[in-house]
């Protein structure tokens, strides 16, 4: 188990997909995201394997959560400065977590 300090450690964020681009050095298909965290984070990309369940017209506008404070990831040519959050179905492929209705761009999840 974990406790409630270590949970309050992770930064997890609402952001809004901004721009959604092809990423073919990627090992495994995925999108490259930039994500628009509002004024206190700005906008961060990130890479996700989504590429099942979403084209790239139907991420842009879409409200997503991320965790915005792990260090960032090179992941081929490209470096991922957060971790876009999603949950398997049954086939393994990710499904985005958002919210319920729309939030600012960078409200902490609590």
């Amino acid at each position: 188990m974990i406790s409630w300090e270590d949970f309050n450690k992770v930064d997890i964020r609402t952001g809004t997909i901004l721009e959604v681009n092809d990423f073919p050095k990627a090992r495994n298909p995925a999108w490259q995201l930039k994500i628009d965290f509002g004024k206190e984070l700005g906008i961060k990309n990130s890479s996700a394997q989504i590429v099942h369940h979403y084209s790239k017209e139907s991420l842009v506008g879409r409200q997503i959560l991320a965790v915005v404070n792990f260090p960032p990831k090179q992941i081929a040519n490209f470096m991922s400065e957060c971790l876009v959050l999603g949950a398997a179905d049954e086939n393994g492929e990710i499904i985005l977590l958002s919210t319920e209705r729309k939030a600012e761009n960078g409200e902490k999840v609590h």
